[in-house]
């Protein structure tokens, strides 16, 4: 399409019509150029997505309203668009989240070039781009909230489990970390240890992906607030850059990725993977996707899957007995057989590195924030799995 108006380059003063522009002589036509009147209107599909957060914000009003409402939203509308998403990345062998990552900077200089050089000619064309970003920006907020943040406002998991969850005394936490004791030694006769003290996981990540796929079929036949699907999860290639933000796993809703640190001691990797699984099956809340891991671990077929969820519900259970009783921590780290205190040693020593960078900081201050938003205590919740725990093995015996 031609250009029907010109204007004098830098400036938003006077503009002739075409015709007026023709009449110019050619030196004078150089002091000129087009005016794009094309982004000096808001483009209709703005307005949709402007509606799509208004009905989004009515939808999580009513959610924080009814919990009922929450529950059957998150189960049968947010549960096929999280599955649908996950179905669109689940062939890519690598992770989409990770590239756009990568990416971004570059989009980022990509975008500043564009809007330099198409979208400044008039004030009006850059407030029109500006809104043209924000309805992205609301766009990605309500697909957001509409298929997955409702889900903080589900009914929580003790409710749904029938469980007493309770403020935890010393001795139950002493009780409960002896019978993860317990479990950790019975499930390391199957395990083995190399040199260097860690534990090796006997496959595959893709194995590991497909075993706790079917532990999840096993937890989801008993339990019909979860649906269960195929997906897989996505090992990071810069795992060891991601180490040091302290991030082992992270679900990226978007692009329906359950993207995990490889970097990290291999028993730390069944129990994360397990943990982003159930984030994309629509555990929203920390404390509950950790309770869920611990759950679909345990209750696998294979014997490394267990020992990751029994040893690292074992982490959690032992740094709050050893706020509230440090004798019996000693005694319980104590009853640890050789190979496993070895492996929580050599976790210690591998982590010292990556303890205080700045990264971890930056990234634990945004993870905080987030989470708060969300109504949960910030990145104190993912340690409120004790209580869960605790209520568990109370009313259910050590497997």
């Amino acid at each position: 399409m031609k250009n029907n108006f010109f204007r004098v380059k830098n400036s938003d003063a006077t503009q002739l019509s075409r015709a007026e522009y023709l009449a110019l002589d050619e030196n004078e036509r150089k002091k000129w150029q087009p005016l794009n009147r094309r982004y000096e209107k808001l483009p209709c599909v703005c307005f949709v997505f402007y509606g799509l957060l208004a009905f989004a914000v009515i939808l999580y009003v009513v959610a924080l309203l009814s919990v009922p409402f929450s529950d059957f939203f998150n189960l049968y509308i947010s549960s096929p668009i999280r599955m649908f998403l996950s179905y669109l990345t689940v062939w890519i062998p690598f992770s989409i989240t990770e590239m756009i990552v990568i990416l971004l900077p570059f989009l980022l200089v990509v975008l500043i070039v564009y809007a330099l050089h198409y979208r400044c000619d008039t004030w009006k064309s850059v407030g029109i781009f500006v809104l043209e970003l924000l309805s992205i920006v609301a766009l990605l907020i309500s697909l957001f909230v509409i298929g997955f943040g409702i889900g903080y406002r589900n009914s929580t998991v003790d409710k749904k489990l029938n469980l007493q969850r309770e403020k935890v005394s010393a001795e139950e936490l002493a009780d409960t970390a002896d019978l993860l004791v317990e479990s950790i030694n019975r499930e390391m006769s199957e395990v083995l240890y190399h040199d260097g003290g860690f534990s090796v996981m006997p496959y595959t990540y893709r194995e590991m992906n497909d075993k706790l796929i079917q532990a999840y079929d096993k937890f989801c036949e008993n339990h019909d607030f979860l649906i269960n699907f195929y997906s897989r999860v996505k090992p990071v290639m810069l795992s060891e850059a991601m180490s040091y933000t302290h991030i082992t796993g992270l679900y990226a809703y978007y692009t329906g990725e359950a993207n995990i640190n490889v970097d990290f001691p291999d028993y730390t990797v069944p129990f994360t993977a397990a943990h982003e699984l159930a984030h994309q099956r629509g555990i929203a809340r920390e404390d509950e996707a950790n309770f869920i891991a611990y759950l679909v671990c345990i209750g696998s077929d294979d014997p490394y899957i267990r020992y990751s969820g029994y040893l690292n519900m074992y982490e959690y259970v032992s740094s709050a007995l050893y706020s509230a009783d440090k004798a019996a921590y000693s005694k319980a780290a104590a009853a640890l057989n050789a190979p496993v205190r070895d492996e929580m040693s050599a976790y210690s020593a591998f982590f010292e590195k990556y303890r205080n960078s700045t990264a971890s900081k930056v990234s634990g201050t945004i993870n905080n924030t987030y989470l708060q938003i969300q109504g949960t205590p910030g990145t104190k919740s993912y340690g409120l799995v004790v209580d869960l725990a605790v209520a568990y093995h109370k009313e259910t015996p050590a497997k």
